[in-house]
């Protein structure tokens, strides 16, 4: 009986082994797209499609990989995503792993590179070519030598390729980034290996055979992801600032108004979208926009104003993918628009098309122009200020009620005021308390 038993037993345990042996045999390989910039449109892309693997079942994963780079703060979210599979990751290397690149291909199992690829060059770089911190600067490097040691690679290597600093005979000269060729990689034992198909990849990680399900971004992760490249982002802030110009300069909300709605509608949706961003940040420039519009239709320049331009800058350098980067973009952009905008008024100005909206003649006494009344009697009268005056406001003179602005002071109600200068309609008014 006791016999009889552990054959059971045994069979049993060789029926659900070959079971789950069928089943690993069976499991797809997961292939995912690392094309073009690392940015936080291709992060959204690699969440969506590491669920989908998940589901699928999918027994390992591969990185097929040709990048310039990107942000660092995305390749490290990157590394968290891919640690948390289930799986082994792999990156094959075709034909260029650069900067953030070659961050995720050390993070992996392991990497091979197809003939022809380079793979190094990570020297941290912002927008504008400016300087990285030393801090910053040493940090990176911290993490680029600790994902080489993770995969048994020499982390000097890695050192070098952040920092020009470091030479290594017969590979880089102080001053230079290292940066290695397939060959050059293999050499070092810094690569797994050469390969030049994705039937080779899977013989090479031990899985020949295995079906390949090929994940593809959809058509709003890539748009989100080019709309948030800095360079586009510019262009879009930009765009935003010279067609917001060109509709002050014109008489009521037409073209340039939906343009410039338009513009920074991408630059905040394409933001949004890819999580960079929330609502708050939103709603922050909304304000600012509102208290622009509503600083318009008041004489002078006061606390609306200036309130809407602060939060219009805030939430432009917020809504970018940091700080620094928000504070490059909006001066450039800035800067272009009004340079764009100046050309623009006069070369329009020039070919008369903006005489329907601009007076290009002054309408003088000489010429035969006079207005439709006369206020210079008014000159030296005093009155009484019926509203307040910042600076522009009503005043009561001998039982009558005439538009004035005052010389520059702020006028309280009831205060008694003087006629100081008559120039056509327009009658300036001083505070005689």
């Amino acid at each position: 009986m006791r016999k009889n038993f552990s054959a059971i037993l045994i069979v049993f345990s060789l029926l659900l082994y070959g079971s789950c042996a069928l089943q690993a045999a069976t499991a797809p390989v997961y292939v995912i797209p690392v094309k073009g910039p690392i940015d936080p449109g291709w992060l959204l892309f690699l969440e969506r499609a590491l669920e989908e693997a998940e589901e699928a079942g999918a027994q390992a994963l591969i990185l097929d990989m040709d990048t310039p780079g990107g942000f660092i703060d995305t390749a490290r979210e990157a590394k968290k995503l891919l640690d948390a599979f289930a799986g082994p990751v792999y990156v094959y290397v075709n034909t260029g792993a650069l900067s953030a690149g070659a961050y995720l291909a050390l993070t992996a199992d392991g990497f091979y590179m197809a003939p022809g690829s380079s793979i190094g060059a990570a020297e941290p770089v912002l927008l504008g070519g400016g300087g990285i911190d030393e801090k910053f600067l040493s940090f990176w490097e911290a993490e680029m030598k600790s994902a080489a040691e993770r995969q048994g690679k020499d982390p000097l290597l890695a050192a070098a390729m952040v920092r020009k600093e470091i030479r290594i005979d017969g590979l880089v000269e102080e001053g230079q980034l290292l940066t290695l060729t397939t060959v050059e990689a293999e050499n070092l034992e810094f690569s797994n290996g050469t390969i030049s198909s994705m039937a080779e990849m899977l013989e090479a990680i031990d899985l020949p055979g295995v079906d390949l399900i090929h994940a593809s971004p959809s058509f709003w992760e890539i748009l989100s992801g080019w709309l948030i490249n800095p360079v586009v982002a510019t262009l879009l802030l930009g765009m935003g600032f010279f067609f917001l110009f060109v509709e002050i300069l014109t008489v009521g909300f037409g073209l340039a108004g939906l343009l410039s709605l338009l513009a920074f509608g991408l630059y905040f949706g394409g933001h949004f979208f890819t999580g960079i961003t929330g609502w708050p940040v939103i709603f922050l420039f909304l304000f600012g926009i509102i208290f622009l519009l509503v600083e318009a239709f008041a004489p002078g320049f006061g606390i609306a104003g200036m309130g809407g331009l602060a939060a219009v800058f805030a939430a432009i350098v917020l809504a970018a993918t940091s700080a620094t980067t928000g504070l490059y973009m909006f001066f450039i952009s800035f800067f272009a628009a009004c340079i764009a905008g100046y050309g623009a008024f006069k070369y329009f100005q020039r070919k008369g098309a903006l005489k329907s909206i601009i007076l290009s003649t002054t309408a003088t006494r000489e010429a035969g122009y006079s207005s439709s009344a006369d206020y210079t009697p008014l000159l030296g009268k005093k009155g009484r200020a019926v509203t307040p005056m910042n600076p522009s406001g009503i005043v009561e003179i001998e039982g009558n009620k005439y538009d004035t602005v005052s010389d520059g002071d702020y006028i309280y109600p009831d205060s008694s005021v003087e006629v100081i200068k008559v120039e056509g309609n327009r009658i300036v008014v001083r505070s005689v308390e």
